[in-house]
């Protein structure tokens, strides 16, 4: 089987992964609430259950990133942490007291963390014209599973039966499900995930950036003085047998592992550059946004519409299939924006959403139709911007960041995800009544982030390697 094969097999792993994660996130969400009560766990147990996912995939992400950076691999790292995610479930189901449901949200987050490696390895095999239309269609399978997760919840529901000394029931059935769909997962990951080799330095310009960063750490000064087109040859020679990138040699894969990609690293040089710091603010407040709106919108719908779980349901699936569409579009559209364009409209649109709700939704007025629109038109134009903002910063990202500790930097970046999934609910699930404080607040947050990519816009883009090459030729 040829790479071309194994990569586009490797992908569709990689977007089963990323929907069976939404999936587990549908079919546990809407029940576990009914499932701690019956444990006789106080209402805090629902903060706590939902953050203690988000909480161990934060702290692991780095750790999984750093381990898939000197390894090379990352296929190994996926079969570990999904046994996070097959234990977690089991013991979302056994369910004997709040406790043992409170750890197995904290034991499968585990698993989450391998995201960070994932995008690391999309990062090494694409090509930077490439990445934000694969991105985009990673994201959107988990969008997917979001959508079809429902779905399961109408058999799950049905569940009235033991499984030996265990109930199955629809508040444990979603656990042994989930358990069940990542067992067949981890056959999938070995039947069909390949740790293929990065592209080569002429396609993505590697070499050239790692004997840059070479180069400003070490101060070496080695190019002969010849011609420009000999002497640029001449560095990338240099640059590739520096990266132990040995492509006319069978052991070139054994070789490229046992190099340090930490060796001259520096987390301050790396995460406190401008642009670096720009997007990971953007990744912070999308994520505290999208989760504080999701927070104030199921009390919202049932305080001024009425909606029960049947309106609610419809109401999730529409919004579904628009963000699903959104992503899609936003994969066609990045053959011809770049990125930071895209990152624009997205923080343009998402603010335009939040004068929206602030004029129209903070004093309902109008009538129940009106109300209806406004509060239709506010959610469409939130949404709308979500695959702008989502897909842009994490491409942005992985090209300002070194591509040899990028899957220590994509931890870093959805640590800080993280942090804002905790933060988005504990903000919104008490300002629920105070809309006006709650929706300033992601102006204000909206208003930071915009006036940061102006100030910032000519540094985000991709580096150049022949203009870096060039560049440190002057300098030497």
């Amino acid at each position: 089987m040829d790479n071309l094969k194994k990569r586009n097999l490797t992908f569709f792993t990689i977007g089963l992964i990323f929907m069976l994660s939404g999936v587990e996130y549908a079919v546990i969400l809407p029940t576990i609430w009914r499932y701690l009560q019956i444990l006789e766990a106080p209402p805090y147990f629902l903060g706590l259950g939902l953050s203690a996912f988000s909480l161990s995939g934060l702290l692991t992400g780095p750790l999984f990133g750093c381990w898939s950076d000197r390894s090379k691999t990352t296929k190994g790292i996926i079969l570990f942490s999904n046994v996070f995610e097959i234990a977690g479930n089991f013991m979302y189901f056994i369910g004997y007291s709040k406790w043992l449901l409170l750890s197995s949200r904290l034991v499968a987050g585990v698993g989450a963390g391998a995201g960070s490696c994932i995008f690391g390895f999309l990062t090494r095999t694409t090509r930077p014209d490439e990445r934000s239309g694969i991105f985009a269609a990673i994201m959107a399978c988990r969008q997917v599973g979001l959508l079809v997760g429902p779905a399961f919840n109408l058999f799950l529901r049905l569940c009235d039966f033991r499984l030996g000394p265990f109930v199955v029931n629809k508040y444990t059935s979603p656990g042994i499900f989930m358990c069940l769909l990542w067992v067949l997962l981890q056959f999938v990951v070995l039947a069909l995930y390949w740790d293929v080799p990065p592209l080569s330095s002429t396609e993505g310009g590697t070499a050239l950036e790692e004997m840059k960063q070479d180069e400003e750490v070490d101060g070496e000064e080695e190019a002969p003085l010849m011609g420009p087109d000999q002497d640029q040859t001449a560095q990338t020679y240099r640059a590739v047998n520096r990266a132990d990138s040995l492509d006319n040699s069978s052991d070139m894969h054994s070789v490229h592992r046992a190099s340090n990609p930490f060796k001259n690293f520096s987390a301050s040089r790396e995460f406190l550059r401008e642009e670096v710091v720009v997007l990971l603010t953007a990744q912070f407040i999308t994520l505290f946004n999208q989760t504080a709106l999701e927070t104030m919108v199921t009390p919202m719908t049932q305080q001024y519409f009425s909606f029960g779980e049947l309106g609610n349901s419809l109401m999730y699936s529409l919004c579904g299939v628009e963000v699903i569409l959104g992503f899609f579009f936003v994969r066609w559209l990045s053959r011809s924006v770049s990125d930071r364009a895209m990152l624009a409209i997205g923080l343009v649109i998402c603010s335009a959403a939040c004068v929206w709700c602030l004029i129209f939704l903070c004093e309902p007025r109008g009538g129940y139709g009106w109300e209806l629109s406004a509060f239709i038109i506010g959610v469409f134009l939130q949404l709308l911007g979500l695959p702008f903002v989502a897909v842009s910063q994490v491409s942005l990202f992985s090209k300002v960041t070194a591509e040899k500790t990028q899957g220590f930097s994509q931890g870093v970046r959805r640590s800080v995800g993280g942090v804002a999934t905790i933060l988005g609910p504990l903000w919104a699930g008490g300002l629920t009544n105070n809309l006006y404080i709650m929706l300033g607040m992601m102006l204000a947050l909206l208003i930071i982030i915009s006036v940061m990519t102006a100030l910032s816009y000519e540094r985000l883009t991709e580096p150049r390697p022949v203009e870096c090459a060039h560049s440190s030729d002057s300098g030497g």
